[in-house]
């Protein structure tokens, strides 16, 4: 058997190395676990360490007394060449930090360094138990928790995850149980989903909606809307604006059925809102942004995808575990981790392309594109002179995505020569161009 160090192997010759091999379990703790040979030199040369049960017992020792949180390793005599050797195996199961000595260390090749302070700060931050959502909201006390909010919850819970509304404990022991309440005091998850006033205490917890003329920030606000309360109010406030900024299109299909829909999938737009709103970093001061272009809608939201995270691979990893778990018992999450997969399936299934992901190391955006197609009439009349029925046509189409010749007589109530002799010249233009046979077929806009 060869032996040779690696990321996971630490090679020491005797128990004399104790002290140094002590730092190194601590670092497997911290990076992906590992094990420790004593009695093999770091060359790989077999030497041999008597494993007494004095020996055995003086290495659990150490590690269970100067390795914080304590861990209990794996200590084993095997034999190698006919020679006795310990074998120590440390399993990485802790999602915290260890520390040896009040120091936490990790690996680095075949080496053991003391954690630079930003993989500190970073570890620190992804452990479940540093999250932002389970901290203690500063200043405010249980009295800003709103019980009816509390019963509303409850019964949603029932509704969506069939768990009796009921509960055989004080309101207060409860909300300990799951997260809210930390002894007396809200936790940050707490007053942003059962808070009377969120905004008092978490000024940047909020949701800005604007629907902007045109295609760039920095044309005229139409609309907007700053969403405020609970998260699960402001998931639904964002729902009612979007619904009545978007276009409600009445489509029909070569069967000479109406289709009704809008031109994005309200369930996709509220599964990239409520991302958004639970897996945003709650650190940075910066709001959650929904802006409605003419011909797009972005969400933006503070910080970015977690380690290992990415639009291809949407594995389960909260940000704010506590919010995420409140969400799905009320039915606004379908299933953990499937986020940005039904924001695909809904795209495609209205007729949009899939979402597209930004991501910066402050912020996240993802853009969802218009199914109807945008069309500057100054740039078409440049180059065409057009009656304002043809003009009339071509929003329509763009509007609805085709036209029939009988849909445009009764848009411009013309006869079916005037008809025809207006879409035969859009069509001679290169403006528009038939699909279809000549009895199902329809115009759609061609690519100007």
């Amino acid at each position: 058997m060869n032996f040779k160090e690696s990321e996971t192997v630490e090679l020491k010759s005797s128990l004399s190395q104790l002290e140094r091999a002590l730092k190194t379990v601590c670092a497997f703790l911290n990076h992906k676990g590992g094990i420790i040979y004593f009695g093999i030199s770091d060359k790989g040369e077999v030497i041999g360490q008597i494993a007494t049960d004095s020996n055995l017992r003086k290495i659990s020792q150490q590690i269970g007394s100067r390795i914080k949180p304590a861990v209990v390793p794996v200590i084993e005599e095997i034999e190698v060449e006919g020679l006795s050797i310990i074998k120590v195996t440390v399993e990485k199961y802790n999602k915290e930090l260890n520390y040896f000595d009040a120091i936490p260390y990790t690996r680095s090749g075949t080496e053991t360094i003391a954690m630079p302070p930003d993989e500190v700060k970073r570890s620190i931050l992804n452990c479940s138990r540093f999250e932002w959502d389970g901290w203690i909201c500063e200043n405010a006390s249980f009295e800003d928790i709103d019980i009816e909010k509390v019963e509303k919850y409850l019964q949603f819970r029932e509704k969506e995850r069939n768990i009796s509304a009921k509960i055989n404990m004080p309101i207060k022991d409860f909300l300990n149980n799951i997260k809210a309440v930390s002894g007396d005091k809200p936790t940050n998850a707490g007053i942003l989903f059962f808070g009377k006033d969120t905004l008092k205490y978490l000024h940047h917890a909020q949701l800005r909606i604007a629907r902007i003329k045109g295609t760039e920030i920095f044309n005229t606000i139409l609309d907007k809307w700053d969403c405020d309360g609970t998260l699960w109010d402001m998931v639904l406030e964002a729902e009612d604006f979007i619904k009545r900024n978007i276009r409600y299109m009445g489509l029909r299909t070569d069967k000479f059925q109406r289709i009704d829909k809008y031109e994005y999938p309200i369930k996709a737009l509220k599964e990239a809102i409520i991302n958004g709103l639970i897996h945003r970093d709650y650190q940075s001061r910066a709001d959650v942004r929904v802006f409605i272009f003419d011909d797009r809608v972005e969400i933006i939201s503070p910080g970015s995808f977690p380690d290992g995270v990415t639009p291809e691979k949407p594995i389960h990893k909260p940000v704010n575990s506590n919010l995420s778990s409140y969400m799905y018992d009320i039915g606004l999450i379908e299933k953990y981790g499937s986020g940005i997969y039904l924001e695909n399936k809904f795209c495609l299934m209205n007729g949009n392309k899939k979402p597209i992901y930004e991501l910066a190391e402050l912020e996240t955006k993802v853009i969802f594109k218009s199914q109807v197609r945008i069309i500057s009439m100054d740039i078409i009349e440049e180059k065409h002179e057009l009656n304002d029925r043809q003009k009339k046509a071509i929003e329509y189409i763009a509007e609805n995505g085709k036209m029939t010749t009988m849909e445009y007589m009764k848009l411009v109530n013309v006869s079916s020569k005037t008809a025809k002799r207006d879409i035969s010249s859009l069509k001679d233009k290169k403006i528009i161009q038939f699909i279809g046979s000549l009895k199902t077929g329809y115009y759609i806009l061609a690519e100007l």
